[in-house]
């Protein structure tokens, strides 16, 4: 049976949901954080990364949830319902499988570290400068970023329910991830449609399956 290492609040979550939606059967492996919001060493025994998501299937360990999420579909979606079959719509789930950690991602992890120079493990006496260094950082750069982002989003999800079009695909599977955390974190007003595809997404059965097996769902650093 294929084996899900399963880090709590992180990436693997989406991975638990892709599942629930293939009507695949897994075990789960469970991982806990450690203080400092890093995965334990135990993973590096599975991949030498030692991240999650990790997942072991008929022989094979596969890591990147791009990756990970490719070879679920292609292995188990036996009735092709996870990946467009319209022209523009297969473009367009490329591109959203390779945007969520290639574009959107980093910015969102930049944004989760600077937010923490303020705070602990950072020396008491040079938090106040940590966190004048972390603002700055923040309103020459991240936001603006961010905001370009979002209203790129927003826009796109305009034209259609899912990321891929009128259907939910993988596309949407990798997009959970960096959608909430943009909503959790990013500060940004007035995206009516990206609430409305969380909303979507929320309201699946097999995403409060996913949240079940694998625990409440939130974000590092909230």
């Amino acid at each position: 049976m294929l084996t899900v290492h399963h880090l709590n609040k992180s990436r693997s979550q989406r991975i638990l949901w892709a599942l629930e939606e293939l009507g695949v059967p897994y075990n789960i492996v469970r991982y806990e954080r450690q203080k400092n919001m890093l995965a334990p060493d135990a993973l590096k025994k599975i991949h030498p990364l030692g991240k999650s998501p990790v997942v072991e299937d008929n022989g094979f360990i596969l890591a990147e949830s791009g990756a990970i999420l490719e070879y679920l579909q292609e292995t188990y979606d036996t009735e092709q319902r996870f990946k467009p079959h319209d022209a523009q719509q297969k473009i367009d789930y490329r591109f959203w499988l390779h945007y969520a950690e290639g574009s959107l991602m980093p910015l969102l992890l930049m944004k989760l570290v600077v937010g923490q120079l303020g705070k602990p493990p950072v020396p008491f006496g040079v938090r106040s400068v940590g966190k004048l260094i972390g603002k700055g950082i923040e309103n020459a750069f991240l936001n603006k970023q961010l905001e370009t982002h979002a209203r790129f989003i927003e826009g796109e999800l305009a034209h259609r329910p899912w990321f891929a079009g009128d259907e939910l695909s993988m596309a949407d599977v990798q997009m959970s991830f960096p959608v909430f955390a943009l909503l959790s974190r990013g500060g940004i007003e007035n995206l009516p449609n990206l609430q409305a595809w969380k909303k979507r997404v929320e309201m699946r059965p097999t995403w409060k399956r996913a949240i079940e097996q694998g625990g409440p769902f939130s974000l590092p650093g909230e």
